[in-house]
């Protein structure tokens, strides 16, 4: 499915976990393609420049507890959003979930590649 960035902004907003100080060294999609898994709960969008190269890219999934007995609905989940910035690396956010009993982790990192 493809679609305009402003488009996609209320569904997913891209700039949702770029940090303020990011924001200007960042190039900002003119479309995003969303991708569905319908037999998890997973997504995934990826979002385009004008030279058709990727500048964004998004993921969220959550892997369901085997034990429901145990507490936990989810016994994994995964969100990362990441930006290509103007010298070409890459902004990663990822957000790590293991089951009820912790509160999930974020953190920043650089990449030289985009994520997959």
């Amino acid at each position: 499915m493809r679609a305009s960035a402003a488009a996609v902004e209320g569904a997913h907003n891209w700039r949702g976990y770029l940090p303020d100080a990011w924001a200007d060294r960042v190039e900002a999609p003119l479309w995003v393609e969303k991708f569905q898994e319908y037999q998890l709960d997973a997504q995934r969008w990826v979002g385009y420049d004008a030279d058709e190269q990727p500048c964004y890219t998004a993921h969220h999934y959550a892997l369901p507890a085997q034990d429901a007995s145990a507490g936990a609905a989810v016994a994994y989940s995964e969100m990362l959003a990441a930006w290509r910035l103007r010298d070409e690396r890459w902004l990663v956010f990822r957000l790590i979930g293991a089951g009820g009993a912790t509160l999930p982790r974020g953190f920043y990192v650089f990449s030289p590649e985009m994520p997959r």
